[in-house]
């Protein structure tokens, strides 16, 4: 009954963490900025950390289950 729960954040997590990072290796390929009016070492930096973040997230979600 449980495992439910943490399927869906789990799925939800991984898959923001996912995106967000890929549309962060895709702007900073294209050399365009990641957040406007932000150093883009610094925007891309934080973002990246966002999306690990929410990756590992997904990951622990998992293995509660």
């Amino acid at each position: 009954m449980e495992s439910g729960p943490a399927i869906f954040a789990g799925s939800v997590f991984a898959l923001f963490g996912a995106g967000l990072l890929a549309w962060t290796a895709v702007r900073v390929r294209h050399r365009e900025p990641v957040a406007h009016g932000v150093s883009p070492v610094a925007s891309a930096m934080i973002a990246s950390s966002a999306a690990v973040i929410a990756l590992v997230a997904g990951a622990w979600c998992f293995t509660q289950l």
